[in-house]
């Protein structure tokens, strides 16, 4: 490959960030020349984002560290149509209020890795409803829509994936492709934009754009795919048995999230921390080298550093600590995640397989039941051998909670409610 010469393609090189670019060597050209726009779009189905957009997020962050300008573009159009990509059921559809909430929550999950303050450089975030909600649709057919062959829309996996299996796909989603080519010419045309990132399954809608770029006059446009993140076992980066894990301390706590990384498989510890933490190579390869009951030293830096870049330095070492003292003291340690349980609940007692079920140890009885037998379960760190033992009042610890534990590194408190 040549030699790179812009700082932010050689980070993003060195740390594993790119899978594919339309033209590497033009866009290290431009970003060497000076400060360039990009944008990464994000629809607002929900108030929070997750582990998986995390990639680009930091992608958008070096892009901002190198001395670049990042976009945040907020789909308040697109989430009314539904980006059919990987998927195989049409998009519910929000209301205008719906998805205005999502915005503003999704803002405070960006702005812990972007500043957005005043800066030559500062991070912009903008929504494609100012220029999708008001066309003409008549001259948006004319102006935009004669330039797209559905001969090679046909083509495209978003599209060809859900024929194929014979799952619907509506006219609504199947325009998706020809707003987001449209988004990238609208923003290279009001903010300069020049590059457009994500992740690898976004790569067809991004040539989309830069070939209608072409086509109606913008300057040379650019687009850049990272990966699509799978753990050393192959399991999809951020999905979990308890669901996915949010970037949002109201879904997910900083205990829970520090213990979503330490709980990294040993073949993964060495790439997340090229990607998700900013550790010097140096460092990382330090901590690559370790082996054996060494790596867990690996797992506990990517986590806290990972932490530390989403909750704040005081939230990672918070989260350690609570880890360290329910694991290495038998603690309860106060910092666990808690549910509440009725006391009267307490009084006439409550098997511990459906309290584990609740407190999200396992997702069915079944399970459980089969932790029991493996003696995984414990209650107040002692162990559990009958599938039929209930909790009750007599269980509540001097701390006034009764800790359940599913190996070594699940732990959560149940704490009794008031009569």
């Amino acid at each position: 490959m040549t030699e790179l010469r812009s700082d932010f393609l050689n980070i993003l090189h060195e740390r594993g960030f790119v899978h594919q670019c339309s033209d590497l060597e033009g866009l290290d050209a431009l970003c060497a020349a000076g400060p360039v726009t990009a944008y990464v779009g994000y629809d607002c189905t929900g108030p929070s984002l997750h582990v998986g957009h995390l990639l680009s997020i930091m992608m958008l962050r070096w892009f901002q560290k190198t001395g670049h300008r990042p976009v945040t573009l907020m789909g308040g159009g697109t989430t009314r149509v539904g980006d059919p990509s990987g998927k195989d059921e049409s998009r519910r559809i929000l209301t205008l209020e719906q998805i205005e909430a999502n915005k503003l929550s999704l803002r405070e999950v960006f702005s812990r890795f972007l500043s957005y303050e005043a800066a030559p450089n500062a991070a912009l975030m903008t929504d494609n409803a100012e220029w999708l909600a008001p066309l003409n649709y008549i001259d948006f057919l004319r102006d935009v829509g004669r330039h797209f062959s559905v001969n090679r829309m046909l083509s495209f996996d978003s599209v060809k994936t859900r024929l194929e299996r014979e799952h619907e796909l509506s006219f609504l989603e199947f325009n998706y492709m020809i707003l987001q080519a449209y988004d990238f010419v609208e923003l290279s045309r009001r903010h300069g934009v020049r590059l457009q990132m994500g992740g690898s399954d976004q790569w067809g809608n991004i040539i989309n754009g830069i070939d209608l770029g072409r086509r109606m006059g913008t300057d040379q446009l650019y687009a850049l795919t990272c990966p699509l993140i799978t753990t050393a076992s192959g399991a999809k980066m951020g999905k979990t048995a308890q669901g996915a894990m949010w970037l949002k301390p109201e879904l997910l706590s900083p205990y829970e999230y520090w213990q979503f990384w330490r709980n990294s498989e040993d073949g993964d510890v060495g790439r997340f921390l090229k990607l998700f933490t900013e550790l010097s190579l140096d460092d990382i390869r330090r901590l690559e080298a370790l082996s054996g009951q060494e790596i867990n030293e690996a797992k506990k830096v990517l986590a806290t550093e990972a932490t530390a870049l989403l909750h704040g330095r005081a939230a990672a070492e918070q989260a350690a600590e609570t880890a360290r003292q329910a694991f290495e003291e038998g603690t309860a340690a106060s910092g666990l995640p808690t549910i509440e349980i009725g006391r009267s609940e307490l009084e006439t007692g409550i098997g511990i397989l459906a309290a584990g079920v609740r407190a999200g140890l396992g997702a069915s009885n079944s399970e459980l039941r089969r932790a029991v037998a493996g003696n995984a379960i414990r209650i107040n760190d002692e162990a559990v051998t009958d599938d039929k033992r209930l909790l009750t009042s007599a269980d509540v610890n001097a701390d006034g909670v009764i800790k359940l534990s599913l190996g070594k590194k699940k732990h959560i408190l149940l704490r009794p409610t008031p009569y």
